[in-house]
């Protein structure tokens, strides 16, 4: 597996011409960098007019490795050829490396470059990214690329320092500036003697063919990149593999991601939840993303109003902050009427409610931050359990509480910092029983629990809050606004009729995906298909605007890619590079959907692999053959208003055995929407099955 490092852009707060002579410092030895054993060099070329300077060094490094591994690979140090081209005219310098011994074994490459700050001229900027493949080394290929890699990580952070040190060198000598390059005048006979040592073309400077360059995967675009500065101050302090982790994450959303991309510290708790490996935490994002785009959490806080039922009797508030400067959350849970709130408003607004309070917290963070000067990501609970009885451990409540904490845990990982929980009752570790499986081991490492009245005094609240923010009914001096909960009258609760609509909601759903679909920007839902004979079965329900269905079969994954077989990722997923025909075939002929139509439909697939469900608007001029968006598509979709069409979908991947080849296998589907339909009509063609039914 190819380790990689991509590292935040670093600043020294110098001109390019002074960080330059610092560099040069480091050559040909540097005894502040101890595992830099020297350096010779190989070959050395200039421009005609001096802009461009190259260099080509063998640089030798001490293996910092147990001797047994040493005496194995038979070496003490290794050679690296480093290639540098500075540019004067354009304030840059380039830097290319990598390892000559054990080439055949172990590949390592490393790219560096200095350039001018965009924002200020009298800065530079720092950036490196490196690759480490170890293919084969005796039978020692893990121990080696944790010990690379740390080594590696162990000597990006002196580098800045080493750099730092010369710069303080230089200008204690009296060397505080360093005039930028002018061209000089150039005599003819010069230029001709010149032109015999100049500086090779890139082609000729590439070296001979077996030496690598660098590698286009380990660079980042220019644009938005992070700032190392900006993360020490707005994310905390990262390691420099942590760094790197966030820097990858962060450029492969910016890449792949077609919707709103997450904010630094939304990515950082997440990579966070993962110990900081790069692929599950990709992968737990991702499954949130979708999750997010599927429940519009993004506008929950303009959109969410509680009903009257959670204003009044959900005992639960934001209260200043913690001495930490996190956010305070309180909720008097064993004051508080769960059986009741879940028959008045049902279990689906509570869930909604509990979202919109983590929605909440993640926008106070950011808020303390920027009031405090220092990164807040998380926020404290204080849980008060005085109360708290049998009756708050019905079945259905409880149940509720563990898909609550699902739902908390799979998309707002690492935003608790701490929950004190007070006042506990002799009931809650029953409570706590049924629960705390449920919950993440790091989160459970937050919680302190205080039974009767061990919270007060020294080791109690006063260790976590301020006196003055402790609330009064913990016998505190702060006056806390949070409803106080409290029986809710039978006269509130749902009719049987509304709490099963509320239940029917509610397994829609859970069963059903929202999609909205623009001008030039389609709804694709990717299927995996482990083999050939299965049967792709969909359900969905036009409820505003006409569109186009269609079905395709792709030669190769999407960028966002699939984690196992059966599984599924949604969005716009054709690349706009693919052409119709060569790249990905219909195997559906396109049907044409109006608004109010419930769609269901299967089709038997004959080939393994990716196979794309794709809605796109319906437009009488337009042909339906056309399915990847132009210019003039995308410009229109950004300047819309908003949705030219919404619709609800299933669609389910069946083993052929268990199709029973008619609409009546769609059972399986648990479709709710066709037990609504009046009348059905259906067609069939070759190996698929398809029908509609109007509904308006």
């Amino acid at each position: 597996m190819v380790q990689k490092y991509q590292s935040p852009v670093r600043v020294y707060k110098y001109p390019f011409e002074l960080v330059m002579a610092a560099y040069e410092k480091r050559f040909p030895t540097c005894p502040l960098i101890p595992v830099f054993l020297g350096s010779e060099i190989l070959g050395e070329w200039r421009s005609a007019d001096g802009a461009v300077h190259t260099v080509e060094r063998s640089c030798r490094l001490r293996v910092d490795a147990p001797r047994l591994l040493r005496k194995i690979a038979g070496v003490e140090h290794v050679v690296f050829v480093q290639r540098n081209v500075l540019n004067w005219r354009e304030r840059t310098l380039l830097i290319d490396a990598h390892n000559e011994t054990f080439s055949s074994r172990v590949t390592v490459k490393e790219s560096c470059r200095y350039t001018v700050h965009p924002e200020n001229e009298d800065w530079t900027c720092f950036e490196q990214s490196a690759s480490l493949d170890v293919r084969s080394f005796f039978g020692f290929e893990s121990t080696l690329e944790k010990i690379a890699m740390k080594q590696y990580t162990a000597n990006v952070k002196r580098g800045k320092e080493v750099i730092e040190h010369y710069l303080s060198e230089l200008i204690s000598q009296g060397t505080s500036h360093i005039p930028r390059w002018t061209p000089a005048p150039v005599r003819e006979e010069d230029a001709r003697s010149q032109a015999m040592h100049r500086c090779p073309s890139p082609t000729e400077t590439d070296g001979p063919s077996d030496v690598p360059g660098p590698d286009p995967e380990m660079a980042i675009a220019d644009g938005d990149k992070l700032d190392a500065d900006y993360i020490e101050r707005c994310l905390g302090h990262l390691t420099p593999m942590q760094e790197s982790c966030l820097v990858q994450l962060r450029h492969w959303l910016q890449e792949t991601h077609k919707g709103k991309i997450p904010k630094d510290e939304h990515i950082l708790r997440f990579l966070r939840a993962r110990d900081f490996h790069l692929e599950k935490a990709r992968d737990m994002l991702c499954q949130s993303l979708s999750w997010r785009k599927q429940h519009q959490v993004d506008h929950l806080l303009q959109t969410w109003q509680p009903p009257a039922p959670l204003q009044e009797f959900y005992a639960g508030g934001w209260h200043y902050q913690d001495i930490d400067g996190r956010p305070l959350y309180i909720l008097r849970l064993g004051q508080m009427d769960t059986k009741g709130l879940m028959k008045a408003v049902g279990e689906e607004a509570l869930l909604q409610h509990v979202l919109s309070v983590n929605e909440e917290g993640q926008k106070r963070c950011e808020g303390n931050t920027r009031q405090f000067g220092r990164p807040i990501s998380s926020w404290t609970c204080l849980l008060d359990l005085e109360g708290l009885n049998m009756r708050h451990l019905w079945r259905p409540g409880v149940k509720a509480l563990l898909r609550m904490i699902e739902v908390v845990e799979d998309n707002y990982p690492e935003t608790l910092g701490r929950l004190l929980i007070v006042r506990a009752p002799r009931v809650f570790p029953v409570l706590w029983t049924l629960v705390s499986p449920f919950i993440n081991e790091n989160t459970r490492r937050k919680f302190l629990i205080y039974s009767g009245s061990n919270y007060q005094g020294p080791g109690g609240l006063v260790d976590y809050l301020d006196k003055a923010v402790i609330p009064d009914f913990l016998g505190g001096e702060s006056v806390c606004n949070v409803p106080e909960g409290g029986l809710v009258p039978k006269s509130l609760y749902l009719t049987e009729e509304e709490q099963e609509q509320a239940d029917q909601l509610r397994q829609w759903s859970e069963t059903y995906h929202a999609a909205s679909v623009f001008h030039g920007t389609p709804h694709e839902v990717a299927m995996e298909i482990p083999e050939g004979e299965s049967v792709i079965t969909w359900d969905f329900d036009i409820l505003r605007g006409d569109v186009v269905f269609s079905l395709y079969h792709v030669k190769q994954a999407p960028k966002l890619g699939l984690q196992e077989p059966g599984a599924r990722t949604s969005g716009q997923l054709i690349d706009k590079n693919w052409v119709l025909g060569a790249d990905y075939s219909r195997v559906e002929a396109p049907l044409i959907c109006r608004e109010g139509q419930s769609i269901q439909g299967s089709h038997v697939t004959q080939l393994p692999g990716i196979y794309l469900l794709q809605w796109q608007i319906h437009s009488p001029s337009e042909s339906v053959a056309c399915s990847l968006p132009g210019v003039g598509d995308v410009l229109t979709a950004l300047h819309s208003p908003g949705p030219k069409s919404k619709l609800l979908y299933y669609c389910e991947v069946l083993a052929s055995e268990d199709f029973r080849g008619s609409m009546s296998s769609l059972e399986s589907c648990t479709s709710r929407f066709s037990q609504l339909s009046a009348t059905t009509s259906s067609s069939s063609s070759g190996q698929s099955h398809s029908g509609s039914v109007v509904s308006r």
